[in-house]
């Protein structure tokens, strides 16, 4: 649906749905549009509301409005209410008579005035915003808050992820027991030196976990006020420095790209190895300089990961390293803490595998992964392990009824038509095909019930299978790992 898009306008409707959802609202409504435009396009805001006092008056306005309800979960998939749908169809109409191939933010900020009985529209009449005024002026002199937009992407855009609106659409796994260190990545990104947070430790103990964890604070709102507009992206460094080295001109292309970290001010750059940029294999520019620079003299922040070794790397290579940055700590869980973790991701496996987990899997999972790999760490190869029996199972049971699954296909068939129908703007008919959804919904629910299958899983994983995983893996028997699970009863490991 949001193709033509830029980075910046998905951005405003990510940030609108959090506001519907934390005002408890059924529908991300005109204003809740109005807020993710506050929240993400300051330089838009700022140029026609001309004060930042606006703003923060905007948003009061808003939230003086009674509120819907209790607030619900971020990965709930709330709807556009019809205004907003009827806003979005103007931000395109309008991107076109302003001859931009992309809608931007400032098309949303046309769209919403054009909607002219919407509460958004009202709040933006209020302190003197009209619609031909802000034509004519984005006509005379266009609006270009970011120099790339879909289709031509920056070094950020293209070999970043964004972890924020990845954790907004609930994509990212909830963080467990690593509360301590979460703690300590935030108090050091929020030190006025020193505030480039090292996550140092072994391969898969959890590292990535915790900036994950960050990043769904962030996006719940969760987080402190001087991190509450930040936004995580994870690069790409092997990625993206390849990318420079090709057609020549290193150094210039290097430069622009550190330039482009140094203006985004709401950034965070996540990099998995801070040894990566010690050597990025090219030019008479040495990145590291280019990047001692930036962080010397506190222009963008970064967390970083890395092994013990790959740190000691990174220091031999980048002495100053040590003076921007600290290190937390990351040590691999213990068996206790591994289970608990299993049991904290259990569901998001169950869906994505259609399948229950039942505890005594769990627990072998984190008792094989201890005994039988050895050069694994906890939580990571415990999970690895879970996994791979979820679809070992889901393989087994793949032959449901027909009429269930011709009842799936319609549903996957609908949903299509949906995503069709928004994106040509033709909001009556996703509609219609919303309903259809629910009626088909509704008569799998009672094919479930026929058949009695659960809605969501088509099996259930057991030790037997966390037994076969391991055998495959390891070659051994799957009686002599019973047999060595018999013989640890009394002796169950740390």
């Amino acid at each position: 649906m949001f193709e033509r898009y830029t980075e910046k306008a998905r951005r405003v409707i990510f940030f609108a749905r959090y506001e519907a959802s934390q005002f408890g609202s059924p529908y991300i409504e005109t204003e809740h549009v109005l807020l993710g435009l506050l929240r993400e396009d300051k330089a838009l805001t700022d140029r026609f509301l001309r004060s930042h006092a606006s703003v923060e008056a905007i948003r009061k306005q808003i939230e003086a409005r009674p509120r819907g309800g209790e607030k619900v979960s971020t990965s709930v998939d709330l709807p556009l209410s019809n205004e907003s749908m009827r806003v979005l169809a103007h931000a395109a109409e309008e991107a076109e008579k302003l001859s931009n191939s992309h809608i931007g933010t400032e098309h949303l900020l046309l769209g919403l005035l054009r909607e002219e009985n919407c509460f958004a529209a009202e709040i933006l009449r209020e302190r003197g915003l009209r619609l031909s005024s802000i034509r004519e002026e984005l006509t005379r002199k266009p609006h270009l808050p970011e120099k790339q937009v879909a289709g031509q992407p920056s070094v950020l855009g293209q070999y970043a992820r964004d972890l924020t609106k990845a954790a907004m659409e609930g994509e990212l796994d909830p963080l467990i027991g690593r509360d301590s260190e979460l703690s300590a990545v935030v108090e050091i990104l929020g030190n006025r030196t020193r505030n480039n947070p090292v996550l140092v430790g072994d391969q898969g103990v959890g590292k990535t976990a915790i900036v994950h964890g960050l990043a769904r604070q962030i996006a719940e709102g969760e987080a402190p006020p001087f991190l509450g507009d930040k936004r995580i992206l994870a690069l790409d460094l092997d990625s993206a420095t390849a990318s420079l080295r090709r057609g020549g001109q290193f150094d210039d292309r290097l430069k622009t790209a550190i330039k482009d970290l140094t203006e985004s001010r709401n950034t965070i750059v996540f990099i998995e190895d801070v040894s990566a940029f010690a050597n990025p294999g090219g030019g008479p520019v040495d990145a590291a300089i280019l990047l001692k620079a930036v962080l010397s003299y506190d222009e963008i922040r970064c967390i970083w990961e890395a092994t013990g070794p790959r740190y000691e790397d990174a220091l031999r290579e980048m002495s100053w390293f040590a003076r921007v940055s600290r290190v937390v700590n990351v040590q691999p869980l213990n068996i206790h803490d591994a289970e608990t973790v299993l049991h904290g991701l259990k569901d998001r496996y169950e869906k994505y595998h259609g399948v229950t987990y039942n505890d005594e899997a769990l627990t072998r999972a984190v008792r094989y992964a201890v005994r039988y790999i050895p050069d694994g760490h906890l939580p990571a190869s415990a999970i690895d392990i879970l996994d791979a029996a979820g679809t070992r199972v889901k393989l087994q049971h793949s032959n449901l009824p027909k009429d269930v699954l011709e009842v799936q296909k319609r549903i996957r068939f609908i949903f299509h038509r949906i995503e069709t129908a928004i994106a040509n703007h033709e909001f009556q008919k996703a509609r219609f095909y919303s309903d259809e959804e629910r009626k088909e919904r509704d008569n799998l629910r009672a094919l479930n019930e026929k058949y009695h299958l659960s809605e969501s899983a088509v099996g259930v994983v057991g030790p037997e299978d966390i037994e076969a995983v391991i055998s495959r893996w390891t070659g051994i028997s799957v009686d002599a790992i019973r047999q060595g699970a018999a013989d640890a009863q009394d002796d169950p490991g740390p």
